[in-house]
């Protein structure tokens, strides 16, 4: 997908983010505890998200012995800083380690500020900010000026421990496992899970309270990715937007997967029409059309790179 196609698709979710995220599509499916918090949130031992208000996200921090592990570092230098901030309300202990979940500009762009800190991610994620990042930033900017002096500060800084499949990571005497189970949102999600906890955060995999986005996604993929999931599903489940849910909640996003993929295969087929697979679709119609139409584009083989399944036995 050329860049400049790529910078727009993510200043798209991220200006329908604000003006939208509200859980506007039906009932939440959340932990009742956990519903709508703006503060930190201990839902494991020594496990916290905090929720932001700038795209309804689910920043993660795991606490070990005298060190701390971030999952994403927000948009920008500024609200990367915030998070700093708020860390520090938590534990005075330094950042040892930073993940990244995935490539877009909201996931990564306050990476440089979490520095010497090892960022990990999957090796798609380090070509990904290296190959879309300035485009991201140049697109951000134009559509939210407010923001431009902010983005500007930013440091491109990929992740300097990469992976294929799955890895490991200590901090401060705790493991926690990285797993990348396929394409999905986009072609580089991992999630992160905390087994001594059973915490999971899922990045993008999953979001709460609105519609998916699908806009770098691959529809035909991302059902068989997030089944992939629910084996580690043990407790919380952190998803990178919206409320923190339970297996019933990744239970439903799965169906809601599974429907766009088998509608998508439908209109391919040719037995149904667009409007009769739009009204087919999980999600109101306005919002059913950018994953019907990822899905028709990816069935029509125009998606680069091939469908490549995590190694089961990592």
């Amino acid at each position: 997908m050329p860049s400049r196609v790529v910078a727009e698709s993510v200043v798209e979710v991220i200006v329908a983010s604000l003006r939208s995220r509200t859980g506007g599509r039906g009932p939440r499916r959340t932990i009742t505890a956990m519903h709508r918090s703006s503060d930190w949130l201990e839902v494991g031992d020594r496990i916290f998200t905090r929720r932001y208000a700038f795209a309804d996200q689910q920043i993660g921090v795991v606490l070990g012995r005298g060190e701390v592990l971030v999952i994403d570092t927000r948009s920008t230098p500024g609200q990367a800083r915030e998070l700093m901030d708020d860390i520090r309300r938590l534990t005075r202990d330094p950042v040892g380690i930073v993940i990244d979940t995935h490539w877009h500009s909201d996931h990564v762009f306050g990476n440089h500020e979490f520095r010497p800190a090892t960022i990990w991610g999957h090796a798609l994620c380090e070509a990904g900010i290296l190959e879309k990042g300035e485009a991201q930033r140049t697109a951000i900017s134009a559509a939210l000026p407010e923001l431009a002096d902010d983005l500007a500060a930013v440091v491109l800084d990929p992740p300097d421990r990469t992976f294929e499949d799955v890895a490991s990571v200590e901090v401060g005497g705790r493991v926690v496992e990285l797993r990348y189970l396929g394409r999905g949102h986009t072609d580089a999600d991992i999630i992160v899970l905390v087994p001594d906890a059973g915490v999971l955060f899922a990045g993008d995999l999953l979001e709460n309270d609105a519609t998916p986005w699908f806009g770098d996604g691959y529809p035909m993929d991302w059902p068989d990715t997030v089944g992939r999931m629910l084996p580690f599903v043990a407790g919380p489940v952190v998803p990178g937007h919206g409320s923190v849910g339970d297996r019933a909640f990744v239970d439903r996003q799965l169906d809601e997967l599974r429907q766009v993929a088998a509608v998508a295969t439908r209109l391919h087929a040719g037995s149904l029409d667009r409007d009769a697979a739009l009204d087919a679709m999980p999600y109101p119609r306005d919002l059913a059309v950018q994953p019907l139409d990822r899905a028709m584009v990816q069935l029509r083989g125009e998606l680069e790179g091939p469908v490549r399944a995590p190694d089961p036995a990592g």
